[in-house]
């Protein structure tokens, strides 16, 4: 199964980008990984918070097939601990899916479409944080639910 993370916009922070490329590196020893970063919408300041979530879903939508398994990172979603989560990403591998997709949205969350052609959705917290911080949290738990399913020592009981 391929994994792919999509994500609306970039990481400005190059410390936070070193930490990600080296998760990213981390996890193609396990499973194939891609993330791509979708750019930014520009001249938003006229768009309403509908408006800029229908404009993004477009540029998502663009890059889906309809195969792909669809998972949203959104604070209603499914809450997992590690070993929770990693006892779901097995059973994604064991499904058979060609192409599992993990979608971040943009400053206000994803159109109404977006949610309707997602298949999960998964919260990292209960708590907000930056679209950038996402990023690095998921790749970290991503990365430390391969070792789980390894039985590897990263993930300490």
């Amino acid at each position: 199964m391929n994994v792919k993370f999509l994500a609306i916009g970039k990481t400005d922070d190059e410390r936070l980008q070193s930490l990600i490329a080296d998760y990213e590196k981390r996890i193609k020893h396990y499973l194939p990984f891609e993330m791509e970063l979708i750019p930014d919408l520009k001249k938003t300041k006229n768009l309403s918070e509908i408006q800029q979530k229908a404009a993004e879903g477009k540029l998502i939508l663009s890059r889906l097939a309809s195969s792909d398994f669809v998972v949203l990172l959104d604070e209603n979603g499914k809450s997992f601990s590690s070993v929770g989560f990693s006892d779901w990403l097995q059973k994604q591998l064991l499904a058979g899916r060609k192409n599992l997709i993990i979608l971040i949205g943009g400053p206000y969350g994803f159109s109404d479409e977006i949610h309707r052609r997602a298949q999960a959705k998964i919260s990292l917290s209960a708590m907000t944080f930056s679209h950038q911080m996402v990023r690095l949290i998921f790749v970290e738990q991503l990365y430390r639910a391969c070792t789980i399913l390894k039985n590897e020592p990263y993930h300490h009981v």
